[in-house]
């Protein structure tokens, strides 16, 4: 592979791309850096421990919706969906936006779960050691970290090949430059920052998906309708029929090479949900009646993502691919280059030149840096409650915690482009890594669902399963990768037959392994006590140096058990609701939706072709109110407080408020309004000022 796959095109500078990848990198630090200097002067915000990792635990349903959305949106959310669109056709992007977001959605039964069991919990991991030990926590210990180093291996491989082929940026450069302005952000703003930068991110992301599906079905001379991308694909199918597509039909949903990749995408998203602390970030810094509204609708508007983005792209490079302005015609494109993710940047310039290569590399870089910024959250958060305050210094203030979270960020950064670096040059791809992290962490996901779901499972089966289902998957991956082609090597054990053996045996040997030890070794019967008491960081030091009132701390204090009640019924009620809601959704998009389809064996029309495309772009539609309008109509009076105060305090009729402590009231200044300083829990200071 060299260094610059696909580089026959190379649309763009060089100077352009290290622009974007440094240049957008650092405005989002510098706007980060703002971002947190306004909250403290204006909201009385501090940087404690608890608000670097759990955001106060207050986070509104909008901004998690959008979060869940940002940080599941990786390269290989846009790349490898496109990628299987190419090679499968529509059946392709459907498969994987139904195949990966079953996962978020009924990840919210585990998130309220995890609010009842534990409300004070940093990550998934302090869960485990409070009820199963030391010997079970280290074992998901090794499987959580391995879970974040398989997915931000996959962002920053992913993201480099993109800049490669079309910058022209050496694979090694992109690899070490693309975490730099995300670990600055990341570092200032902790958790906050991930989400009101995911924000950001996905907002950009809906739009230049928009302007992809409108130039391929409204604009563009050579495709420029559903009608004629569909008749191009009718052509398509004569040139190069697909083994396995019912009539070599792309315009079938009865693919056997797509429902293989089905089911490895379901298998091994399960583990990149359930086994990532990010999401359990997320969870935990949600406040308790916004958690189940908050994955649900990030789940559905996920959905339309890399369902709109890959049948837009994907049918795009297979209905062009023989005109001229194809980068790679007269030539198909090699299967070298559809692993590394190049489908969707040759499509965009066959599409939109280098205004389409721009947008990609636009589109690409946020993928991968609000992906990355949740993977060093996460990292960090395990390095400083899971193995330095638990193993290393259990006394630690919550000051030192914060330097020991940045340490993590910058450490973990440069670890993994190194890491990263190593796997392009041993010709390891992104899909290469997607199929393979099935085989490697699934055999965590259900003991980890067990831990806050079956009182009855204990320590043994916790720490068993994993290990012997890891065991089993690496022997059913290698065993039929050896008989299927003689031979171990990355093409043979990268091909669907073995990932697909790996993949379900690491998901499903725990069935077997879970209640075998667990009744050979007795039954725990545990009563969730030892997880409630699991303590928040003490940041004393912090707030006292900050000069937080001492009284409304007080009161903060005689409200907690009146408010954790409270919570909890919201809780209970939201348990109930999330697994019937949850379930029905995962029957209706697994089930109910495809497989009639994938049954009958229809191939799709013109007019029915055109409806999907439709129904697509409604459906984006519906994701950008949801994450992009909805937000900011929760947000709205903490916004407008704020660009209030820095008006005032601009034209000089309002002195600083510093570390939460309002100004006086200045002359002309009446009436009552609340000053949206949130105390260090998250509640909110009313300042009432008089004439």
């Amino acid at each position: 592979m060299s260094d610059t796959a696909g580089a026959a095109i190379v649309p763009l500078s060089k100077g352009f791309g290290y622009g974007i990848i440094l240049g957008l990198g650092f405005a989002f630090a510098l706007g980060m850096i703002g971002t947190t200097w306004a909250l403290k002067r204006y909201h009385g915000e501090v940087q404690t421990s608890e608000e670097f990792s759990t955001a106060g635990r207050t986070v509104k349903s909008g901004l998690v919706a959008a979060a869940v959305v940002s940080s599941w949106t990786w390269a290989a959310t846009l790349l490898q969906s496109s990628g299987v669109a190419y090679s499968y056709g529509v059946s392709g992007p459907f498969w994987y936006a139904s195949g990966a977001t079953v996962q978020i959605l009924l990840f919210a039964t585990l998130a309220i779960e995890l609010k009842r069991r534990a409300p004070n919990a940093h990550t998934f991991l302090e869960v485990i050691k409070a009820r199963y030990g030391v010997v079970t926590h280290i074992v998901f210990l090794i499987f959580g970290l391995m879970t974040n180093i398989l997915v931000t291996a996959m962002l920053l491989t992913g993201g480099s090949a993109v800049a490669s082929s079309l910058c022209g940026v050496p694979t090694a450069a992109a690899c070490f430059l693309l975490p730099v302005g995300v670990v600055l952000y990341t570092m200032f703003g902790g958790i906050k920052a991930t989400f009101l930068t995911d924000y950001v991110h996905t907002v950009i992301i809906l739009v230049i998906i928009f302007v992809f599906a409108f130039s391929a079905y409204a604009t563009n001379e050579v495709a420029g309708s559903p009608g004629k991308v569909w008749e191009l694909l009718v052509d398509a199918a004569k040139r190069h029929p697909v083994s396995g597509n019912k009539d070599g039909s792309y315009l079938t949903m009865r693919s056997q090479e797509g429902a293989i990749f089905f089911v490895i995408n379901i298998v091994g998203n399960f583990g990149t949900v359930f086994l990532d602390n990010g999401y359990y970030n997320k969870a935990i810094a949600a406040s308790p009646v916004d958690a189940l509204p908050g994955y649900v609708m990030g789940g559905l508007s996920w959905f339309a993502i890399p369902w709109l983005c890959a049948t837009t792209m994907g049918l795009a490079a297979l209905a062009l691919e023989n005109n001229p302005v194809f980068p790679t015609y007269p030539n198909r494109m090699s299967h070298a280059d559809v692993s590394a993710g190049l489908v969707l940047p040759y499509a965009a310039v066959a599409l939109l030149g280098k205004g389409g290569a721009a947008a990609t590399l636009l589109l690409v870089f946020m993928a991968v840096t609000s992906a990355s910024s949740a993977e060093l959250i996460a990292v960090s958060s395990i390095w400083t409650y899971d193995i330095y305050q638990t193993y290393i210094n259990p006394k630690a203030s919550g000051k030192f915690l914060i330097r020991m979270s940045h340490a993590a960020c910058v450490v973990y950064a440069i670890c993994l482009a190194a890491f990263s670096t190593g796997l392009f040059y041993a010709g390891v791809s992104m899909g290469y890594l997607y199929l393979l992290m099935g085989c490697i962490i699934s055999s965590a996901v259900i003991p980890a669902t067990l831990a806050l779901m079956w009182k009855d499972q204990n320590w043994q089966a916790a720490a068993g399963a994993p290990v012997l289902g890891f065991a089993c998957a690496l022997i059913a991956w290698l065993v039929t990768a050896k008989r299927e082609c003689g031979v171990l090597n990355v093409d043979c054990t990268g091909s669907n037959n073995p990932m697909l053996a790996g993949n379900v045996t690491a998901l499903l040997s725990p069935l077997v392994f879970v209640p075998v030890l667990t009744f050979a070794f007795g039954r725990q019967n545990y009563n969730w006590e030892s997880m409630k008491a699991i303590r928040k960081g003490d940041d004393s030091e912090i707030i006292r140096r900050a000069s937080v009132d001492t009284e409304i701390q007080r009161e903060i204090a005689a409200r907690t058990a009146e408010q954790e009640a409270a919570e909890q019924t919201k809780l209970n009620k939201a348990a109930i609701i999330s697994r019937s809601l949850t379930g029905f959704m995962t029957i209706a998009l697994l089930v109910l939706w495809p497989m009639p389809m994938y049954g009958t064996g229809y191939i799709f029309s013109k007019k029915f072709f055109t409806g999907w495309v439709v129904v697509g772009i409604l459906w984006l539609f519906c994701s950008t109110f949801c994450v992009g309008l909805f937000p900011l109509w929760q947000g709205r009076k903490t916004m407008g407080h704020t660009v209030k105060s820095i008006i005032l305090d601009v034209t000089g009729k309002k002195g600083p408020a510093l570390h939460g402590r309002p100004a006086e009231v200045v002359e002309g200044e009446v009436g009552e309004e609340s000053s949206g300083q949130q105390t260090p829990d998250g509640g909110e200071k009313v300042v009432v000022k008089g004439e």
